[in-house]
Order: C-alpha cells, then sequence, then structure tokens
C-alpha cells in the first residue's frame, strides 16, 4: 500500500510537470506570435506614426488580455493623477513622437504650442546635462496642473508597461534620490508586450532605412512640433 501511495503521488508530480513545462513553453509562445503579429503588420503600414499607432493597439490589447485571463495577477497601485513616475525619465521607438505631435497639434493653438516647446527644451537640456538621463527626475511637460497626463491616448509605450504595486515606492523612486527605492518591480507579461512592441517599431524602421534608435521623449517631440513661427496665422498681403 505504501509504495502504491508514493508512485501514485510521484506520478501525479510528474504529471503536472509536464503540463507546467507544456504551459511554460506555450507562455512563449505567446511572444513569439505577438512579436510576429507585430511585424507583419507593420510591414503593411506605410507611415512612422501608423506603425506607431498599430503597435499601441495591439500592445494594448495583448496587456489587456493578460490581465483578463491569467490568475494570480499583482495589485496594482497605480491610480488616475498618481504621477510620480511621469518625472522618469522616457525614451520613445520611432513613430511614437509623430503621434504625439499630431494629437497636440490638433488640440493647442499656436500659444499653447509655444508655450509646450518652452518646457519641452527645458527638458531636452535637463537629460542633455546628466551623463546618465535614466537617473534624471523632471516633470514631464505633457503633465497637466491636475497630476494628469494630457495625452493619456496616444501616451508612450514606456508609460503604457509602467505598473506599480507601491505609490509610495514610486514617490520614493521619484522625489527621494537618497531614498531606499532604486527600481520598480514591473508586472512581467504586461512589461513583456510592450518591450515587444518597441523593438517591432525599431525594426520596422531599421527596414525602412530610418534611425531605429529609441530617444528622449522631449528631445524627439521637439523635432516634430511645429516651430513658433510656423504656427502663426499669415498676415495678409501688403497693399502697399
Amino acid at each position: 500500500m505504501l509504495q502504491e501511495a508514493v508512485e501514485r503521488i510521484t506520478s501525479e508530480i510528474a504529471s503536472v510537470g509536464d503540463q507546467t513545462r507544456l504551459a511554460a513553453k506555450r507562455y512563449e509562445g505567446v511572444f513569439l506570435e505577438l512579436r510576429r503579429m507585430l511585424e507583419d503588420e507593420l510591414s503593411r503600414t506605410a507611415t512612422p506614426a501608423g506603425r506607431a499607432l498599430v503597435a499601441m493597439a495591439i500592445a494594448d490589447s495583448a496587456a489587456s488580455a493578460f490581465t483578463s485571463h491569467f490568475p494570480d495577477q499583482s495589485r496594482r497601485d497605480c491610480r488616475a493623477g498618481c504621477d510620480a513616475c511621469c518625472h522618469l525619465y522616457v525614451m520613445i521607438p520611432p513613430g511614437v513622437a509623430e503621434v504625439i505631435g499630431d494629437f497636440l497639434t490638433e488640440r493647442l493653438d499656436p500659444v499653447a504650442l509655444a508655450k509646450l516647446r518652452v518646457e519641452l527644451a527645458a527638458a531636452a537640456a535637463a537629460a542633455a546635462a546628466v551623463a546618465d538621463p535614466s537617473r534624471l527626475r523632471h516633470r514631464c511637460p505633457m503633465l497637466g496642473s491636475d497630476g494628469f497626463c494630457t495625452i493619456y491616448e496616444v501616451r508612450p509605450l514606456t508609460c503604457r508597461a509602467f505598473t506599480s504595486k507601491s505609490a509610495a515606492a514610486c514617490r520614493s523612486l521619484a522625489f527621494d534620490p537618497d531614498g531606499p527605492v532604486s527600481t520598480i518591480p514591473q508586472a512581467p507579461s504586461q512589461f513583456r508586450v510592450y518591450i515587444e512592441a518597441t523593438r517591432a517599431l525599431e525594426q520596422a524602421a531599421l527596414s525602412q532605412g530610418l534611425p531605429p534608435q529609441q530617444t528622449g521623449l522631449a528631445a524627439a517631440l521637439l523635432t516634430v512640433l511645429p516651430e513658433p513661427d510656423s504656427t502663426r496665422p499669415a498676415l495678409p498681403p501688403s497693399r502697399e
């Protein structure tokens, strides 16, 4: 009887182990399929901005599916108006700046655009002045006075990927450089989804002969937003 019990539990554990290995292989396969899908869709999209929008849509859907269908999701303390992460340095892949630039140009008048360019220039200069911009803490120029993101619909992939179990830890990371918090653990599946989207955009740019590297958000936006003079209405022709 003892030997039979030992064999039964050993067999059960072995069976579960086999299923776990199969599940792990299928889990990895999800990301391989996600990458193939991204590359396929991006190859059929003509413009950098169009590719960025496609990548955002696919990645958002994949991240939402993980949250909805995977058990034991880690608790998230992220809430609307919690803006500590909006003081961290953000890099963006090709196409994202164009999406955000179009969004801002459609919604801001020339005066507001000119003011934003000043704030972006200050943020870009702050990043350029330090050896390691990832350690920079600077308020995002797209953060509203109410603590809400003004470009939430088209926010960067990095911002979409970021999650936290502790708002207090985020505040420590952002506002207490000498504090104990040096990193924020991320939800693995969601973070990886947006990494795949970022890499796919880089590869798509490379295949088009465009610069593939990521750039700082502020510096990138300065290259796509209209210069102050170009936003002014044209003067009527002189009658002299």
